[in-house]
């Protein structure tokens, strides 16, 4: 985990008689978001850190939350703020805090755990059985304040830009899938380039991928995946592609897949194109169990098939700094609008109808 060592300090705020705040929350079981404009403020326990959010982030769950699917219906409570990627600056922390002060940018792991269970404690946090999530579970980030453990604050660097420490949480996403699978000098097969997948092709070129492919129905974002480092790019509509990408990989196949739409025929397909012995890493979540045939695609083709969920605490957050900090990184065409909080409507519009890829809405920035 990144820590700063602070001077231990009380719990203190900036302007201690506001006891409101403005929220956009889940207001009934139905599409939609409704804003507050006086919804209580949160305050810290002993262990809590009171941040001011600065940017958010909108994602893929967040439109399943805002559209209301058979996911959302069955996960989300009716009345929780929503949201989990961000930036901002602590504004207090609680009198057991003793790593940070108000006044740091800080972003945090959305993924919150009490850290005893069997694999927080052998360095699997990320997959702990308690995990409690931001905007899921709990009170989110879609609002001008959020309360997140000591434990899960991370310091800013000051040379990452708000916009991007705004989107830490999916670009998180991306360098997990990636540097599971162990790209360098291999070539990547990346099937799916929504935002996630088009920020995998950025961070497999970053990583030292050998060739990069990658499918998309959408011919912009083809074209968009191509820029950021994609050697070929294919519609798979047209499965022809897959024998394509096997006779250039030896006649064999990708040594490496990573699956980041959720569609079953990108499951199919991308076994298909993966050679024997290859491995498979997989983020993109269906939206029904698939049909998929496992004796063919792992079975006999001796896959390495992983499953990721979210980022490795807190490993994954020190690699997606070091990637930034190089430079090698090109987000700039991903993160395309910015939206004040309260057009959120219009944001989500945006990020809905595939105008936008990657929408941020500026709360206090």
């Amino acid at each position: 985990m990144a820590t700063a060592t602070l001077t231990p300090t009380n719990t203190r705020t900036s302007d201690p008689s506001k006891k409101t705040m403005r929220a956009l929350y889940k207001h009934h079981a139905g599409e939609g978001l409704k804003f507050d404009p006086a919804r209580e403020k949160p305050v810290p326990g002993p262990r809590d850190v009171l941040i001011k959010v600065s940017k958010v982030g909108i994602c893929g769950t967040d439109r399943h939350i805002w559209e209301w699917d058979d996911w959302a219906a069955g996960r989300i409570p009716v009345g929780i703020v929503t949201g989990h990627e961000f930036v901002g600056v602590i504004e207090a922390v609680g009198n057991a805090v003793t790593r940070y002060k108000p006044g740091l940018r800080v972003s945090a792991e959305g993924h919150i755990t009490a850290g005893v269970d069997y694999n927080s404690r052998t360095g699997n946090a990320h997959i702990a059985s308690d995990t409690r999530i931001l905007g899921i579970d709990r009170d989110g980030v879609f609002a001008d304040y959020v309360i997140v453990p000591e434990e899960n604050v991370w310091p800013v660097h000051p040379k990452i830009p708000d916009k991007v420490a705004a989107v830490l949480d999916p670009l998180g996403n991306a360098v997990h899938t990636v540097m599971a699978a162990g790209v360098s000098a291999k070539s990547v097969l990346i099937t799916g380039t929504g935002i996630i997948g088009l920020m995998a092709v950025t961070v497999a070129k970053a990583a030292g991928a050998g060739r990069i492919f990658a499918t998309d129905m959408n011919p912009a974002r083809r074209e968009l995946a191509k820029k950021l480092g994609a050697t070929e790019v294919f519609d798979p509509r047209n499965s022809s592609w897959i024998s394509d990408v096997k006779k250039s990989c030896r006649n064999e196949g990708v040594d490496v897949l990573l699956e980041m739409s959720g569609s079953t025929a990108a499951y199919d397909q991308g076994f298909s194109a993966l050679r024997n012995g290859g491995t498979a890493a997989l983020l993109g979540i269906p939206a029904k169990p698939p049909l998929f045939n496992i004796t063919q695609h792992v079975v006999f083709k001796g896959a390495t098939v992983l499953g990721i969920n979210g980022r490795r605490m807190f490993e994954t957050w020190y690699q997606m700094e070091e990637l930034l900090l190089s430079g090698k990184l090109e987000l700039d065409e991903i993160i395309t609008h910015e939206f004040p909080l309260e057009e959120f409507e219009k944001a989500f519009k945006t990020m809905i109808s595939g105008e936008g890829i990657k929408v941020v809405m500026s709360v206090n920035g």
